[in-house]
């Protein structure tokens, strides 16, 4: 199980430091139902990331991963998964924001004052699991996990602690509101302005990182 959980950590790095997510969640923290909407939020994305991840670690060992020597096709994925974060990493650089101009915000970002709890958590589950990141990420670690145990209960395991310390770029946020509240807003604000502004540059280098070491895994499988 430690196998498991030390190959999937920094992959989970890479899913913590989601500026979108982050930024959003704070849009909410500062509106009109932050807390709800904020704590509906962080479910959502914890149980979409929890849910798909073990999801494809159970797949993936009934597929005949767990075993000393990972088959062919692990090693496959982990290639094919390596390619297309490199190819996220190329989308991201290039969509950055030329000098002097102001990043992007996505335009349904607009109406997030609005949100009930319900939206916050659906919000929340596709943000976590469903954005082609995240997706990637997501599979790359339970994939990542059942090639590294074959037992149900560690792999489970391990794809808890995974969504938990993939979910730590949401949850400081929220406790930063939930222990200081409304004054907290200035620091919550800093933390959006700062991650619209440097996302490109935060998910060209994950991604790359991430990307190469999905490669290198795959090579090395064969």
């Amino acid at each position: 199980m430690e196998e498991a959980i030390g190959q999937s950590l920094p992959i989970a790095v890479g899913v913590l430091v989601s500026p979108l997510p982050i930024v959003a969640l704070v849009l909410m923290l500062v509106s009109r139902r932050a807390g709800s909407n904020g704590i509906a939020f962080v479910l959502g994305w914890l149980v979409g990331i929890f849910v798909l991840g073990s999801l494809v670690a159970l797949l993936a060992d009934g597929a005949g991963s767990g075993g000393e020597d990972p088959p062919l096709w692990a090693a496959l994925l982990k290639l094919v998964l390596g390619a297309l974060l490199l190819l996220l990493a190329v989308r991201s650089w290039q969509g950055r924001p030329a000098e002097g101009e102001t990043a992007p915000v996505p335009k349904w970002m607009a109406s997030i004052d609005a949100f009930n709890a319900f939206k916050a958590f659906g919000v929340g589950v596709l943000l976590g699991s469903v954005n082609p990141k995240n997706l990637l990420l997501v599979v790359s670690a339970g994939a990542t996990i059942a090639t590294a145990t074959s037992e149900t209960n560690e792999q489970i395991i391990a794809v808890a602690v995974f969504t938990v310390v993939a979910s730590l770029g949401v949850l400081v946020p929220l406790g930063i509101y939930l222990l200081a509240g409304e004054s907290a807003a200035r620091l919550l604000e800093g933390i959006k302005a700062w991650m619209i502004a440097n996302n490109a540059v935060i998910m060209t280098i994950l991604l790359t990182v991430l990307g190469v070491k999905m490669v290198g895994d795959g090579v090395g499988s064969f």
